[in-house]
């Protein structure tokens, strides 16, 4: 009976190992990681192309300037737009976690904004269903959402100053 238990629990043993692969992810959530790593990629290099393979037509991005962006085609559309504003984009992932259902990502990246060098730090967190995105939210440091705005508006302007102000304190 103990040999007949032991082989049991070596077979079944065995089988939960070689369901997870090296990185010890779900193979569920090794595709979400890899996805969500292609989406980052194709950001920075510009190339949208294939964002269809990675993005769900419903999904909604909820870190839009003006509230949630939502299906596809208009989350692509904000993403070029993002992207034509800064130049030299170069992204590093710090952490990243992966799940059967989300993805986490806290990354620093550098770029130039209105020909200024710049870095931020962010915290993205994108939902996966059947292998695609389906919402998107990113958190970021207030000082370097200030920073981007700032760089946004006219230098002329009294937004500026009072960003400025509100800064110094």
């Amino acid at each position: 009976m103990k040999k007949y238990l032991f082989t049991l629990f070596m077979i079944a043993g065995i089988v939960l190992i070689s369901c997870k692969n090296e990185s010890g992810l779900s193979a569920t959530a090794q595709k979400n990681k890899d996805v969500n790593d292609a989406i980052m990629k194709a950001y920075e290099a510009g190339d949208f192309s294939k964002m269809g393979d990675y993005i769900a037509a419903d999904a909604v991005d909820h870190s839009g300037e003006m509230g949630d962006i939502k299906g596809l085609d208009s989350i692509v559309s904000e993403m070029k737009r993002y992207r034509e504003m800064v130049t030299d984009m170069k992204t590093n992932t710090i952490q990243e976690i992966a799940t059967d259902e989300f993805v986490y990502t806290w990354a620093d990246g550098t770029y130039t904004m209105q020909g200024q060098a710049t870095s931020m730090s962010s915290m993205d967190i994108t939902k996966f269903k059947d292998g695609k995105a389906i919402e998107h939210w990113v958190y970021m440091d207030p000082k370097d959402v200030v920073k981007m705005m700032q760089m946004q508006v006219p230098a002329d302007t009294a937004v500026v100053a009072k960003m400025d102000t509100l800064q110094k304190k």
